[in-house]
């Protein structure tokens, strides 16, 4: 599904990502874990096209397709997804009209006809239910005045509405108490199919023991330095991120 090559990035004079190599077959759940500032959202944020950041060096490939040779939109399309880790509040913009507009934007591109009104509500209410997250929410403006725990549970509920085959969550469990971690955890194991990946950055284990990954990597000063199973989540929270760095 995606194959990433020596990807090296830099926002301004700044290099972030020095050389990362990465592949995510179909079906697979991948974790990324690093100290602040290794370079874990300045990947998401590669992958999806943030104009911020200068990709100077590398490859990456989505279903066959050069990644870095398309749009954001076009990414997006193509069905990837991010979840942000601070999402936005986005005032005057109602969450049904916002979505529709973005379910439909993608259903063009893929050569289907537009969802009308009966359709779109039919398929709010079924996938709402997915984060258990209550329909007067899609009626107000997008994330305003939600908790930090409802704007997560929306962004999964956005993916879950545009059913994207690789998405990117980026620290979905910060902030978040115990039962809205296991409310945004269940909803993304439910989406999960053969056909379809996820990358899951977080600092924490508590989310990957409800999200169960299938590869862990450690990220460090813009390389990756250590891939292994999910005990590897364990062991960095029992010991911290040095005996890695630090190995000979």
């Amino acid at each position: 599904m995606l194959e990433v090559k020596n990807l090296h990035a830099r926002i301004g004079d700044k290099e972030i990502l020095k050389g990362i190599d990465l592949t995510i077959r179909d079906g697979e759940v991948h974790a990324i874990m690093g100290p602040n500032g290794s370079g874990k959202s300045t990947l998401s944020a590669v992958l999806v096209g943030n104009p911020l950041y200068e990709v100077t060096e590398g490859e990456a490939w989505y279903n066959g397709k050069n990644l870095l040779e398309m749009k954001p939109e076009e990414r997006a399309h193509e069905g990837l997804f991010l979840s942000f880790q601070y999402p936005v509040e986005i005032p005057g913009v109602l969450m049904n009209n916002f979505l529709k507009a973005a379910v439909n934007a993608k259903r063009k591109f893929q050569g289907l006809p537009e969802l009308k009104t009966p359709e779109f509500i039919k398929l709010v209410n079924e996938k709402r239910k997915i984060v258990e997250l209550d329909s007067k929410f899609t009626r107000r403006s997008v994330n305003e005045g939600f908790s930090g725990g409802e704007k997560k549970r929306n962004e999964v509920f956005q993916m879950a509405m545009l059913e994207p085959t690789l998405s990117i969550l980026d620290e979905t469990d910060s902030g978040l108490d115990v039962d809205a971690m296991r409310i945004v955890a269940e909803g993304v194991n439910k989406l999960r199919t053969p056909q379809t990946s996820s990358i899951v950055i977080t600092h924490y284990d508590r989310l990957l023991d409800m999200i169960r990954p299938d590869v862990v990597h450690v990220l460090y000063q813009g390389r990756i330095v250590k891939t292994a199973g999910p005990e590897l989540a364990k062991q960095i929270q029992e010991h911290g991120y040095d005996w890695i760095i630090l190995a000979p």
